[in-house]
C-alpha cells in the first residue's frame, strides 16, 4: 500500500507496547498514514509487520524519543516520507517500580526521560509544522497515577503529572493556531508493563478487588482495561468529534481513581 496516497499522517510513540501498538492499528484502521516510532526496533518491526499483514498503513521508524535529534528527525522523515503530520499520540512509556528510599538515580533518570523528556522533544518537534498549517492534533497518553499518589511509583507518577501538565501548557499556547492538545489517563491495562507489577498468581484479582495494604481501592467496574479501551479515546480525541475540545484529560480506569 503507498503511503503517498495518505494526506494525513500520525505518529504514534511506543508504537511496540500494548497501548502504542493498538492506537497504531486504530488510526490506520480509520485510513491514517502512521509512523510507528519505537526505541526496540526488533519489537517494532514485530509489532508492524503484524499491523501491516492485515492491510493497515503503517510504517516503523525506530527512534529513542529521549534523544532531542532523533526527535527532530523522526518527524522531518515521517513528513518526507507519508506526508504532513497532522497527529502526535505520545504513548511511550517506562516504568521502574521501587520505594523512594532505595530508588536507582538511574532509574528516576530514565523514567522522567521517557516519559516527561519523550513527550517535550516529540512534541517540541511535531507542533511546529502543525502552528505552521494552523491544524494538528496532540493526545499524550498519561496515566490516572499523575493523579492519585501509589506506592513504589513516585517516579512513574511524577513523570506523568510532568506529562500531563507540559500538554495543557503546550495546549494552551497552541490554541490560537487551531491545535489542540489533551490526555488520555488509563488505569489498569492489559500490557505487559501491568503484568510486570505482579509477583504472583493473586496479581489480577488484587488489581480488581483492591489492596488496602497500598491503599488502592480496586476497579469499581470489575474488570482490567484493554488496549482498545484506551485507544478509541485517544482516536475521540483526535477525531472532528472533539473538535471543540483541548487542555482536557480523559481518564479510562473504571472509576479507579475514583473521578478525581
Amino acid at each position: 500500500m503507498d503511503p503517498q496516497t495518505y494526506d494525513r499522517a500520525a505518529i504514534v510513540t511506543g508504537a511496540a507496547g500494548g497501548i502504542g501498538a493498538e492506537v497504531a492499528r486504530t488510526l490506520a484502521a480509520r485510513g491514517l498514514a502512521v509512523a510507528a516510532v519505537d526505541r526496540d526496533a526488533a519489537r517494532l518491526t514485530e509489532a508492524v509487520e503484524k499491523l501491516t499483514a492485515d492491510g493497515l498503513p503503517v510504517t516503523a521508524f525506530p527512534a529513542d524519543v529521549t534523544s532531542a535529534p532523533a526527535a527532530e528527525e523522526v518527524v522531518a522523515a515521517v513528513e518526507r516520507s507519508l506526508g504532513p503530520v497532522e497527529f502526535l499520540v505520545n504513548a511511550a512509556g517506562v516504568l521502574r517500580l521501587g520505594e523512594v528510599s532505595g530508588y536507582r538515580t538511574e532509574d528516576w533518570h530514565d523514567t522522567l526521560a521517557v516519559n516527561a523528556t519523550g513527550v517535550f522533544l516529540m512534541s517540541r518537534a511535531a507542533v511546529r509544522p502543525m502552528i505552521e498549517r494552523r491544524r494538528g492534533a496532540i493526545v499524550t497518553v498519561a496515566s490516572n497515577a499523575a493523579g492519585t499518589p501509589r506506592t513504589e511509583m513516585a517516579a512513574y507518577a511524577a513523570s506523568k503529572a510532568a506529562a500531563t501538565m507540559f500538554t495543557k501548557s503546550l495546549g494552551l499556547e497552541v490554541a490560537r493556531y487551531g491545535v489542540r492538545c489533551n490526555i488520555v489517563a488509563p488505569g489498569s491495562t492489559d500490557t505487559p508493563m501491568l503484568s510486570s507489577m505482579w509477583t504472583d498468581d493473586s496479581g489480577p484479582r488484587g488489581t480488581v478487588e483492591g489492596r488496602p495494604d497500598a491503599y488502592r481501592v480496586g476497579i469499581p467496574l470489575g474488570r482490567i482495561a484493554r488496549p482498545e479501551h484506551v485507544a478509541d479515546a485517544v482516536d475521540f480525541l483526535l477525531s472532528e468529534r472533539a473538535a471543540h475540545i483541548t487542555l482536557h484529560e480523559l481518564t479510562v480506569d473504571g472509576g479507579a481513581g475514583l473521578g478525581v
